[in-house]
């Protein structure tokens, strides 16, 4: 298999950290092997400031997993990036950004296994001019750019414990009804069975699809939305031969004995669906993006500007998306994509 292609990430925060730290252990992890889309220069100070002796290998993504045992493979990025931890500088968001486009770039020629990004800043990104809502949508982007293919990628918070959708993701509570739709419902569930068969080697997904209000509505007494939205976007996943259930009270989905019946729960909002996940598994928890031509993961946590470059960040979430992403490309086993 290719190696994995692992991002820079806001380099003022941890996933330089993280990234160094995973190779220096990489023995004792058993982990997969991936290269950094970085400034060499860049790691090697930061690898200095933390007091890790690893050798970096500047490399092109094919010599990457031949120079996984004995040096951290980089394929350098042509930027110097200055920023320091915990303070992103002029060098941030082009560096983040870049190190996407090369990581996207590599897995679509056929020269990456599968992409595992470490976390950006996002207000950092849109001072820099960043024009996208966030990562996952950027993916989107450079899919099209590419291929001249639109498509709609869907978030997947993924642990051993519990697996969770968010319909609608980055919205405050008001405007969530404005966007919550049947249609939107119903092309998330699509896209989330299609994959849990495809990656996951489900093979017939069983899907949990909470409701909006509390009690999913109470028929009507608490709320329309659940007879009018979700119940049909249900009728139609089943009509499409996908095991969907719902809507159901959401605050009975996520105990032990409810997380057996299904394989995902599809939630309307995302504290719906991120509170159980991180209440679970908040330390080993893994962002998976469906709906994308490649295997995309991320660790689920932020930049923790506060603790960057003082070695005190947890590798628990890398890890596992690395892991994951390997695992999943495995079973996606993807072929070069050729642009229209």
């Amino acid at each position: 298999m290719q190696p994995l292609a692992l991002t820079l990430g806001e380099p003022a925060g941890i996933g330089p950290d993280l990234a160094l730290a995973v190779w220096h252990r990489r023995g004792e992890l058993d982990v997969p092997r991936f290269y950094v889309v970085a400034d060499p220069k860049f790691l090697r100070r930061r690898a200095d400031q933390l007091g890790f002796d690893v050798p970096l290998a500047i490399v092109t993504p094919s010599a990457a997993a031949a120079a996984f045992p004995r040096a951290l493979p980089v394929v350098a990025l042509d930027m110097a990036v200055t920023a320091e931890p915990g303070h992103p500088d002029r060098s941030s968001a082009p560096a983040a950004i870049d190190s996407i486009r090369r990581a996207v770039a590599d897995v679509l020629a056929g020269e990456a296994a599968a992409i595992v990004t470490n976390p950006v800043a996002k207000n950092v990104l849109y001072e820099g001019g960043f024009a996208e809502p966030g990562h996952t949508e950027f993916l989107a982007t450079l899919v099209r750019e590419a291929t001249g293919k639109s498509l709609r990628p869907v978030m997947m918070l993924w642990s051993p414990e519990l697996a969770v959708v968010p319909v609608t993701i980055h919205l405050p509570l008001k405007e969530i009804f404005l966007h919550l739709s049947t249609e939107l419902v119903v092309e998330t569930g699509r896209i989330v069975a299609r994959d849990l068969a495809a990656r996951f080697r489900i093979p017939h997904p069983r899907l949990a699809i909470a409701g909006l209000n509390p009690h999913a509505g109470e028929n009507g007494a608490l709320g329309e939305e659940d007879r009018t939205i979700v119940a049909p976007a249900v009728a139609r996943l089943v009509a499409d031969g996908i095991d969907a259930r719902g809507p159901l009270p959401a605050d009975s989905l996520f105990h032990k004995l409810a997380r057996a019946t299904y394989d995902a729960a599809l939630c309307m909002y995302h504290d719906q669906a991120l509170i159980p996940i991180k209440t679970l598994a908040f330390d080993h928890a893994v962002n998976v993006t469906l709906g994308l031509p490649f295997v995309r993961t991320s660790p689920d946590h932020g930049t923790a500007f506060d603790i960057a470059g003082t070695g005190a960040a947890d590798a628990t979430s890398l890890i596992a998306a690395l892991r994951l992403a390997a695992r999943l490309a495995m079973a996606d086993s993807p072929a070069p994509i050729p642009a229209s």
